[in-house]
């Protein structure tokens, strides 16, 4: 029996250490996830600068910045759905800039149940931040070009459809006003930090394992007795 006992605590020994390292893991994780999502914010909120000549779609993701120009085209509308004001959509609208540049410019939400706005008129000033969202997978139908509807920000392909640049432009805020489209800017909210619900699970497998350890050696004791 004791030989027996002892293959069972080293087994749930062994295993429990696994887990908690794993939950240690997840804690480290954790901690860095945060160092990120600090930076990220931090680059957010940084003071505005001019449109990079060619920006890089990774080391000037979410990079403030400033442009002056007008509104070209009527925008493409992106399904969307906000907490507490129901089904809408982005609207998506190309952009000319002073220096003759054609990019994207998100100009945020509009609730479903108004049909039409007006563009912004004359010379408008857009402050925002560069972005590129990664909202298409496999399951993402494509966009109904007919009614104007698109179901994801791709914009690689609203890009190729208002003849721009791939470069896009989240506005925080404009010049002129925009009702009744409300602005939705960049923030580090979406961005998922699952690590510390992770680390709790792993711990939380390790009490159990200790315990059917420790019920699997009562057992064999019981059956020993």
């Amino acid at each position: 029996m004791g030989g027996r006992i002892i293959t069972v605590g080293l087994f749930g020994i062994i295993g429990a250490a696994i887990l908690v390292s794993l939950g240690v893991w997840q804690l480290q994780r954790l901690a860095w996830k945060e160092t990120v999502l600090a930076e990220i914010e931090a680059r957010i909120d940084a003071t505005p600068v001019g449109l990079p000549a060619a920006p890089d779609r990774e080391a000037d993701r979410y990079l403030p910045v400033t442009v002056t120009g007008q509104f070209l085209e009527d925008p493409a509308r992106v399904l969307v759905s906000v907490q507490g004001s129901g089904p809408g959509f982005r609207l998506i609208s190309p952009f000319g800039t002073e220096g003759g540049r054609r990019v994207l410019v998100d100009r945020g939400f509009l609730h479903e149940s108004i049909e039409t706005v007006p563009l912004p008129e004359g010379e408008v000033t857009v402050i925002g931040n560069l972005h590129w969202p990664d909202e298409v997978d496999g399951f993402t139908p494509a966009p109904d070009i007919a009614r104007n509807m698109w179901f994801a920000r791709d914009v690689d392909t609203l890009a190729a459809h208002f003849d721009t640049e791939p470069v896009f432009i989240v506005a925080r805020e404009m010049s002129v006003s925009d009702a009744p489209v409300t602005p939705l800017p960049v923030t580090s909210e979406g961005i998922p930090n699952n690590h510390l619900g992770y680390a709790v699970q792993w711990f939380g497998l390790a009490i159990v394992w200790l315990g059917m350890t420790a019920f699997l050696a009562w057992r064999i004791t019981r059956r020993t007795a």
